[in-house]
């Protein structure tokens, strides 16, 4: 009976599949990903959260993203908390702006809404086509560089210089050594189609130090922390500062170009898109990751998202939603490994932070060199992010710049309404607001 149930509502025979594939799919789906139980926590932190909190809310938000994915969408994509938007709300928005952890929260949420209110009016699919992909582009490798400026920072391999504002680290402290092992590491089993190559990077530095004496081990189990430091605690009024307003365009802007890049990407993968080349149920899929995003910030943790590792899902033949049960069912049995999550040093996710970053700055290798005028904007943007250690700053600056040089050269049929208001919009930010 029960068997016929999931097999009706996930249609598993229509997509040629079984309970069992897609149960391995879904554990591959979630080794590959589990990694963020450990970064997430560790990364919000900084920003003066509750790290046992941020724990649970990290694992209950990806459950909650997962289910409504798997069950309401019907398609084997895994949600979680997004990297780079979870360092981009602690080192650019808190540390950085001055903001308070609650008042971000309170943007997450508002970012949120914007996207589901898009994605029930269907303005989505006019904002994507309205940015150039030489932005997209941009943005995405300079997020990569951001989480890699944060990881080499973190793990004392750069550091502070009044001469020249940063310098090489001493290489010869642990945390230094112990941060680029786990990265050779990763890196070197990522080639070797390992999965999970990123959790067992971050797990083995941390054996590894523990047993020589770097690290202390809390234990393995335990009953899951308590949620009441974050939960709610979300500050909507504060989120309505003006100058908040760039932070959740951020929010936004990220989320629904990683969530509509990541869909598209796993399903032609997983070739679940229709004869014309469209995804079916997008609006629900756009809907679960909005969703997802407001309930974690309720919950107390940044922006979730669409995850790109759902591929190896696919790849292990997950074809229906229900691979991402499974990986919502694992979300929520990891609650009950608090003390292993609490026992991981930054340095050792600082490795896991460089290996994604060099994921996302590939995207540079698609960019338009031999155009300046496609260039300019994207290595503009690319940089600002690291520089400024702010994703929002770096999105703006990009903006302009491909505005302005466009406009300049006469190329102005490869401007168009949304990228002329955003461009005036951040500049008047930059000019009278700063």
């Amino acid at each position: 009976m029960l068997k016929r149930l999931i097999d009706n509502h996930f249609k598993l025979a229509e997509h040629d599949t079984n309970v069992k594939t897609e149960v391995i799919a879904g554990i591959t789906t979630f080794l590959t990903m589990a990694y963020i139980i450990f970064v997430n926590p560790s990364i919000l932190s900084e920003a003066g959260m509750d790290y046992g909190a941020v724990f649970v809310a990290t694992c209950l938000a990806a459950a909650i993203g997962c289910l409504i994915m798997g069950i309401w969408a019907n398609y084997p994509i895994a949600q979680a908390p997004g990297m780079g938007l979870n360092a981009f709300f602690t080192y650019g928005v808190v540390l950085g702006m001055g903001y308070t952890w609650e008042a971000a929260l309170g943007a997450v949420f508002f970012s949120g809404l914007c996207f589901f209110l898009l994605s029930v009016f269907k303005i989505r699919e006019w904002i994507i086509n309205s940015i150039p992909l030489s932005l997209r582009l941009g943005i995405a490798a300079g997020i990569g560089l951001f989480l890699a400026m944060i990881a080499l920072k973190n793990a004392g391999i750069v550091v502070a210089n009044p001469a020249t504002y940063v310098a090489l680290g001493d290489l010869s402290e642990p945390a230094a050594l112990y941060a680029l092992l786990g990265f050779f590491v990763i890196t070197a089993l990522a080639y070797l189609r390992v999965t999970g190559a990123v959790m067992i990077g971050i797990l083995g530095v941390t054996i590894l130090a523990t047993l020589f004496g770097h690290n202390e081990y809390g234990g393995l189990m335990s009953m899951p922390p308590s949620i009441a430091p974050t939960f709610l605690a979300l500050d909507l009024w504060g989120a309505l500062d003006v100058a908040m307003l760039s932070v959740i365009f951020a929010f936004l802007f990220v989320d629904l170009f990683d969530t509509s890049g990541t869909l598209v990407g796993v399903a032609h993968r997983g070739k679940l898109l229709d004869k014309d080349g469209k995804l079916p149920r997008l609006g629900r899929a756009m809907m679960a990751d909005s969703g997802a995003s407001m309930s974690g910030a309720l919950l107390g943790t940044s922006t979730t998202t669409s995850y790109i590792e759902s591929t190896a899902g696919i790849a292990s033949g997950g074809r229906t939603g229900l691979t991402a049960v499974v990986v919502a069912a694992l979300f929520l049995v990891s609650l009950f490994f608090a003390p292993l999550a609490g026992s991981i040093p930054a340095y050792a996710t600082a490795g896991a932070l460089l290996y994604v970053a060099v994921l996302m700055a590939g995207s540079l290798a698609h960019a338009n060199w031999e155009d300046p005028t496609d260039a300019a904007p994207v290595l503009i943007a690319a940089l600002a992010m690291p520089l400024t250690f702010s994703i929002a700053e770096g999105i703006a600056l990009g903006f302009i710049s491909y505005a302005a040089i466009k406009a300049l050269s006469g190329r102005f049929s490869d401007l168009n309404p949304a990228v002329i208001t955003l461009a005036l919009l951040f500049a008047a930010k930059f000019l009278f607001l700063d």
